[in-house]
């Protein structure tokens, strides 16, 4: 379908061809449709499809058909509010907003952690028409009556299933309470997955939705070329190594299951002359948004995750995805391969299977619905690794360290104040030795030992008797 034949205003038109998009992608021309109609749609469909851009731009030409009253002042009052899961999601959903709202007179706004809290609050006091967020954010500010829900016309909930696997619903359906009535406004869910969970949210919350399912015939993108090696687990930097030089990829997504493994072999490639970066959840936010941009601009040619880049990014080009650990889960595998061939491009996706990930191989290809092809790396593929210094090791050592300092300081808060109140006082340091027990009281002169017997009383009363006072 093309876009053209849809009837769209004509800046959204303008903000289109600036996208260069040129033919709607299935899950646009299943949903578009319906939207422009004024139905509400819950869509599921594969990650990398295009649905930022369906519900943007159905959002944005309903909008502009239907001229709103002047916001009232002091207070931020969308017309039109996303919610999304993840800070990296809420800000691809705000550059996709601005790049297709371009020739609107739309105000585009993100809010969400990890950066400057007072310049937010002030820059969404002064109003918006489009207002992108995490549920913690959003519900932050809404509470100060920073913003109000009252205004808004158009709800998105994006990556709905992502909500429950974070543990954001009870957040989510506290701003949900308070928007205007669904029949009074127009709602969009899309998803990865249309759980009963989800459908629920559609039940509860939105006005006799339209389902849309598109379903490809393999759940993994149709131009991802698949492969894996079986390697030890010293043996799969090596062989990374050589995997790089033969590949040779422009941008190339490494990822691991664990931050400390993420941060280890972001060092062991920097130092064998691989500029890398990780992004892990501990990053400074700031920092994060500078990796990311530096990545999707092609400044940066390798990026080390964890799964917190394996959903919603959309990263243009991404030639290689290489899996240094198999996720634990199988949808997980789904989603990190889904960073390249988006848009209808081409891609690799490699695995390093060692005996630790080997036994997620079986749930993963069943998952899939398919065999992953097994490549067997003749010996000149391993490359000798430059291994640490002592100098490189104990500064590794110690930021380590820092960072495990940092994380139970900040994320584990109050645990250690629990156990010093359970025990009256300061927790003794695991490593000192107990103070021994004081020793028995010495036996009386001419007890010879022996334990002193314990007097008995008598029915009448206790206490001891006066002298001459006869026994009882």
């Amino acid at each position: 379908m093309d876009f053209a034949s849809l009837d769209l205003p004509e800046p959204v038109m303008q903000g289109i061809r600036e996208a260069g998009f040129v033919t709607a992608t299935p899950i646009q021309e299943a949903a578009l449709p319906l939207a422009l109609r004024g139905k509400d749609v819950a869509g599921q469909s594969q990650t990398g499809t295009g649905k930022t851009a369906a519900f943007l731009i159905a959002a944005f030409t309903k909008m502009l058909r239907t001229p709103a009253p002047p916001p009232p002042a002091g207070v931020g009052s969308p017309r039109m509010l996303v919610i999304a899961p993840t800070r990296e999601l809420v800000v691809q959903i705000e550059s996709d907003a601005r790049l297709l709202g371009r020739f609107t007179p739309f105000r585009t706004l993100a809010v969400y952690g990890g950066i400057d809290y007072a310049k937010q609050r002030e820059t969404l006091a002064d109003g918006c028409d489009l207002l992108v967020g995490t549920p913690g954010r959003l519900i932050d500010y809404l509470k100060q009556h920073v913003w109000t829900p009252r205004r808004v016309e158009i709800l998105v909930i994006d990556e709905a299933d992502r909500m429950f696997d974070m543990g954001f619903i009870a957040d989510l359906r506290f701003i949900l309470r308070r928007l205007p009535p669904h029949e009074k406004r127009q709602s969009y869910l899309f998803s990865a997955t249309l759980s009963f969970r989800v459908l629920e949210l559609t039940w509860e919350f939105m006005n006799n939705p339209t389902q849309i399912t598109i379903m490809p015939q393999q759940k993994t993108a149709e131009r991802v070329e698949q492969s894996l090696f079986h390697v030890g687990r010293d043996e799969k930097l090596p062989l990374l190594l050589g995997l790089l030089r033969r590949e040779g990829g422009d941008r190339i997504l490494i990822f691991t299951n664990t931050r400390e493994e993420a941060r280890r072999l972001e060092d062991r490639l920097t130092r064998n002359a691989w500029e890398t970066r990780a992004l892990t959840g501990d990053v400074d936010q700031k920092r994060r948004l500078k990796i990311l941009n530096d990545f999707k601009e092609g400044r940066l040619p390798i990026l080390v995750a964890t799964d917190v880049a394996s959903r919603g990014l959309h990263i243009e080009a991404v030639t290689h995805v290489v899996n240094w650990d198999l996720p634990q889960d199988a949808e997980d595998y789904v989603h990190r391969i889904g960073r390249t061939a988006r848009a209808g491009a081409g891609g690799k996706a490699i695995s390093l299977v060692d005996e630790a990930s080997a036994l997620a191989l079986e749930a993963i290809e069943k998952f899939i619905g398919q065999k992953i092809a097994v490549e067997w790396a003749d010996d000149d593929l391993f490359l000798s690794e430059i291994k640490p210094t002592a100098e490189e090791r104990r500064r590794y050592n110690e930021e380590r360290r820092a960072r495990l300092a940092a994380r139970d300081r900040f994320g584990d808060r109050g645990r250690r104040g629990g156990r010093e109140h359970a025990r009256g006082g300061p927790e003794r340091p695991r490593h000192d030795p107990a103070p021994a027990a004081p020793p028995p009281p010495a036996p009386p002169d001419g007890a010879g030992g022996r334990r002193p017997r314990r007097r008995r009383r008598g029915r009448g009363g206790g206490g001891p008797r006066p002298p001459g006072a006869p026994q009882p």
